[in-house]
């Protein structure tokens, strides 16, 4: 391998078998390849390509491309079915997010365990502490156990460690989408820095905007081949091409999907909703995403939030509600009287299924001493539909403020999945009414 190569991928294969049931897995090994048990998946196919040493690439794709297989190989987490990978340097990696944290441990001990597995002893990764939390921000919750931290205090941490120990290479595949605003710009900053002392970046974003600021080269996987490798504006562009070549009928096939489920919500009656122990109760009718449990819930006091829905302005929980129309962000909670009213605040945001966070509010934003001091109480935040036609899903949770850095005491990912339906066929994610005015020269 030449030494200005930092990465070489040889023929690069993987092929996952997948077993409809779990007893067929033994019957495959007693069978001794006589007969079959599971279908193949080919997640990646005879990719090929080499990155030398300081260069940015960004790697694109759609979901179920490859991009995240191809990663894992290239860390070493995952081995190929054939080919190679063959890297120079050590390689720091935020894969999905939290990988390489034990939730049980606090941020510290994860601190310990990330450097372990790259080779740092204690003592070296000791002088290293107070400038991963000073980066992270994390200083008042890094001896709490993570599995306590928001997702992006995950996001926070990772990327903190990943640059602090020294990486030849370092690989960032999608984990800072979870992160604010302001420390996303924070780590694209430090990105840009890294990038001027010769590291070699391996960068995956669904967002071309940010791929194309970062890279230089853009590599583009479709269905688990290689499509195209080059400089990273072409290459973005026929990406977006493809992208966007069958908006038309899939824009289509999603509004007659969800007109669909809007008529079968109107012809079915109401239900009052029933309160349970311990749980968040979204009231969901029986049709595809909307029975979906939540994505993540977590939290130092989980089942304090005690529902959480998208009402109409009648009050009438909706699966699918139009654009233009009001809608009410209804969370009811239970919150023990021994926590503090002065810091506490109920949050929701509302994102696409790519996790994308498209309306973000909190009773924080209108100032404190809002929340009363009953246990019990209800939160509503009115609003008018702007969001375009499409499947989002419902962000609930109750916050501690006293801190810079949020604690949460409820988080839940999905406590909601519900549809928006325009009549017209609007474009982006978010419509908001617009007016012009034109003059003449």
């Amino acid at each position: 391998m030449s030494s200005n190569l930092a990465i070489k991928v040889e023929s690069l294969t993987k092929c996952y078998h997948i077993y409809s049931k779990p007893q067929h897995r033994l019957l495959q090994m007693l069978s001794m390849g006589r007969r079959q048990y599971s279908k193949e998946f080919w997640a990646l196919k005879n990719v090929s390509f080499t990155i030398n040493k300081g260069e940015t690439v960004g790697i694109i794709g759609r979901n179920g491309s490859g991009k995240s297989t191809l990663l894992q190989m290239i860390c070493g987490t995952v081995t190929p079915t054939r080919g190679a990978v063959y890297t120079q340097g050590r390689v720091a990696a935020l894969l999905e997010l939290g990988a390489g944290f034990n939730a049980e441990f606090s941020g510290r001990e994860n601190i310990y365990l990330n450097a372990a597995i790259l080779g740092f002893s204690k003592e070296q990764m000791s002088t290293r502490i107070d400038d991963i939390l000073s980066f992270s921000e994390l200083a008042d919750f890094i001896d709490q156990p993570v599995k306590t931290y928001s997702s992006g205090m995950y996001a926070r941490l990772a990327f903190s460690i990943a640059i602090h120990v020294d990486p030849e290479i370092l690989i960032v595949d999608e984990a800072l989408a979870v992160g604010d605003a302001r420390f996303v710009s924070k780590c694209m900053r430090r990105i840009k820095d890294m990038q001027k002392l010769g590291m070699t970046i391996l960068f995956v974003s669904h967002d071309v905007g940010s791929v194309r600021t970062l890279c230089d080269r853009a590599i583009w996987l479709d269905k688990g081949a290689l499509r195209e490798d080059g400089d990273v504006f072409p290459v973005t562009g026929k990406y977006m091409e493809y992208i966007f070549q069958d908006e038309d009928s899939e824009a289509d096939s999603l509004r007659e999907e969800i007109q669909h489920l809007d008529e079968t919500q109107q012809q079915m009656q109401s239900e009052p909703v029933q309160i349970q122990s311990n749980s968040v109760v979204t009231d969901n009718a029986s049709a595809d995403i909307y029975t979906l449990p939540p994505i993540t819930h977590w939290g130092s006091h989980k089942g304090i939030i005690r529902a959480a829905r998208i009402l109409d302005r009648h009050g009438v929980k909706k699966d699918v509600i139009g654009w233009s129309e009001e809608m009410d962000v209804s969370i009811q909670v239970q919150v023990p009287l021994e926590i503090a009213r002065e810091s506490l605040s109920i949050a929701f945001s509302i994102k696409d299924l790519k996790g994308t966070d498209v309306v973000v509010s909190t009773t924080h934003d209108f100032g404190t001493g809002q929340l009363p001091a009953a246990e019990h109480f209800t939160v509503n935040f009115k609003l008018t539909n702007m969001l375009t036609t499409g499947k989002y899903l419902l962000v609930a949770a109750v916050e501690n403020r006293e801190y810079r850095d949020i604690h949460y005491y409820e988080y839940v990912e999905g406590a909601h999945y519900f549809s928006s339906l325009a009549d017209e066929r609007l474009f982006g994610i978010y419509h908001p009414p617009i007016t012009q005015h034109i003059t003449a020269v």
